[in-house]
Parts: structure tokens; sequence; C-alpha cells
């Protein structure tokens, strides 16, 4: 008999399927009414309800070299929410209530508790976010990754009514723009973050830092913040032009996506201070602020633009929410060749 079998190759679908026993019952946690079936399937169902003219949104992400740090800690339950709210933010933006959520999991090698852990914190971000957990694939890859490397995936899919999407289109003069405090450094920017910390600083992942209260590693892998619920109930009480989530190029650059020809937005950085995360990095790395700003949400996770008339209801319910919020600027007409985002002002602690 030949040695020659997939087991043999790096391949153990036997451990697999006991992955697949393990994170079972997390799975089974992030469903909603409209799931047809159950796991196992080809492919998941999933019945659109009562909207009258549905309009699908669907966003793609992963999590990037935060996985780094989480496979260096050989911490695995809270990644997964990082996953979740880099789909399901995206798609709030244009007012889609998030639906559902497929995952894709490539490991070096299946070791069944660590990917139940994995789904474990997927699932968890689907709870979070009011979505279902329709589906995944774990692809097991021997020879292209290492034993103990894995990078994780998804695509979520949502819905708006066709005369609720929000976008550019709807932003006026006058708004004003609402922020939404980050958990921290979410999901953006750990390149820069690892070099100038661990390879630059020398700083152990489990070494205490007094300036954060807490171990370096518990810090980066500070589960992201998932702002669905709080964006679509938002959308639904005031009158909101659109949300800008803050992620990779920053809260200008993001920002800039969302307001239309013609206007500026006024961020005025006089209105909150950045956690002491990132004022670490600058500090460590001698990252001059432009870069800091290009790179890190620098604390504000996803700005609401909505009508000046509802500013103090949308930041009451923000707040109700325990979401830190508050007035970051305003937009206005542009002057001239004004960029379409203008920061002013300083922070008290930079």
């Amino acid at each position: 008999m030949s040695d020659n079998t997939y087991a043999a190759a790096g391949v153990n679908i036997e451990e697999g399927d006991r992955a697949v026993s393990l994170f079972a019952p997390h799975a089974k946690r992030a469903t909603r009414p409209e799931v047809m079936g159950g796991l196992g399937g080809f492919a998941g169902l999933f019945k659109l309800g009562d909207y009258k003219e549905p309009i699908l949104a669907a966003g793609s992400d992963g999590v990037g070299t935060k996985l780094a740090v989480a496979q260096a800690m050989d911490k695995h339950d809270t990644i997964g929410i990082d996953l979740v709210a880099m789909c399901v933010d995206d798609l709030v933006v244009c007012g889609a209530e998030p639906l559902f959520l497929q995952d894709y999991i490539a490991v070096g090698k299946v070791v069944p508790e660590k990917v139940a852990e994995v789904v474990k914190g997927i699932a968890e971000g689907c709870v979070q976010a009011g979505a279902a957990l329709l589906g995944g694939e774990t692809a097991e890859h021997p020879g292209m990754m290492g034993e103990n490397e894995y990078d994780v995936s998804a695509t979520a899919v949502g819905v708006v009514e066709a005369d609720g999407v929000l976008g550019p289109e709807n932003v006026r003069e006058g708004d004003v723009l609402i922020a939404m405090g980050s958990s921290g450094l979410h999901s953006n920017g750990y390149s820069l973050a690892r070099h100038v910390l661990l390879e630059q600083a020398g700083m152990p992942l489990d070494g205490y830092v007094e300036e954060l209260g807490r171990p370096l590693g518990e810090e980066l892998l500070e589960p992201t913040r998932i702002y669905a619920k709080e964006c679509l109930a938002l959308a639904q009480e005031c009158s909101v032009s659109t949300f800008c989530h803050v992620t990779g190029g920053g809260l200008a650059g993001n920002l800039e996506r969302v307001i239309p020809e013609g206007l500026s937005a006024e961020v005025n950085r006089s209105t909150w201070n950045p956690g002491q995360i990132f004022k670490l990095i600058s500090s460590m790395g001698k990252v001059e602020l432009a870069e800091m700003e290009k790179t890190f949400n620098m604390g504000v996770g996803m700005i609401a633009v909505v009508n000046p008339e509802d500013r103090d209801r949308a930041l009451a319910m923000l707040t109700a929410r325990h979401i830190d919020a508050w007035e970051l600027g305003s937009v206005r007409e542009a002057d001239g060749e004004e960029p379409r985002v203008i920061m002013h002002g300083e922070h008290s602690n930079f």
C-alpha cells in the first residue's frame, strides 16, 4: 500500500470535521428568523422578508496584520469580531441592515480547537451586528502556510429600501459631523504599529504598559467596535445624510469619500483626544501627526453626517447606547479649490 495519502500530504479531513463539530454551537448563536435550513449545506439560504423595494449591499474584507499579534499571543477568540466589524460597518454607511455573513479561514494545519475559537469570535461579532452567520469555508494549505499560521476573510450582505439609501448625494451645507469613539486601533495600521512598538522599540506583547493600564498585547487585540445597530437606529430616528466608516486611510481619507464636490467638511481636532495607544506609537516611533492621521483612526471609528436639527437627538441616542459621541465639525460650502476635508485645531494630548 502507498503512503501517498491526503493526510500524509498535510490535509486531515477528520480534523476538519472535528473543527466543525467544535464551532457549530457558536455558529448556531448567530442566526436570524429569515435563515432557512441549518449548517452543513452547500449554500446558505436566506429569505428577504418584508422589504418592498430591496437593494442588496455586499462587502468583503479581512483583518490584516492584526492576525500576527493574535498568532504571537496564541489568542484567537476575538479576531473574528474584528472581521465582522470590518465588513458590516461598511454596509451601514449606505443605510443597509447587515443580514448575513460568510467567512473563509485558510490554515496551514487544521487545529480544531483553534478554528473553533476563531469562529466563536465571528459568531459573537455577528450577534453584536444583528447578522446571521450563514456559512463559511475552512481550507488547509500545507506547504503554503506554516502550521500555526492562518488568515481570515469574509463577505457580508445587507439590504436597504431603495428610498432609504444613504450617501454623498444627501449631504447638505450645514450638516453636522457626529463622531463615534473607537475602541482603539480597530483593524488598521498594524504594520506600522508592529514595526514601531515590537521591532524598533522591542516592547514585549506580555509586558505591562503604564500608559495603557494593561499589557501591550491586550491593547493591540482589543476588538474593533461594531456600530451597525447604533447606526441603523440613528438612521431610523434622525435625519442622517450618510455615515463614514473610518478604516484604512484615516479620518480625512475616508470622510472625503462621502463629501460631495462643492462642499467641505471641517474637522476640529480640539473636540477630542486620541487614546494613549496612538500617543505611544507617535512618541516611540517619532511618527508625525500627518502620518498618524493617514494611517490610524485616531480615536474616531464612525462618523454620522446629520441634519443640524437632529444634532442633540443623535448625541443623546448614542450616549444612551453607551457610545462615546461628540460634535466633530460641520459641512460648509467649499471656498474655491479647498479640499473636501479640512483638519484644524490641535489635540491637547499630542
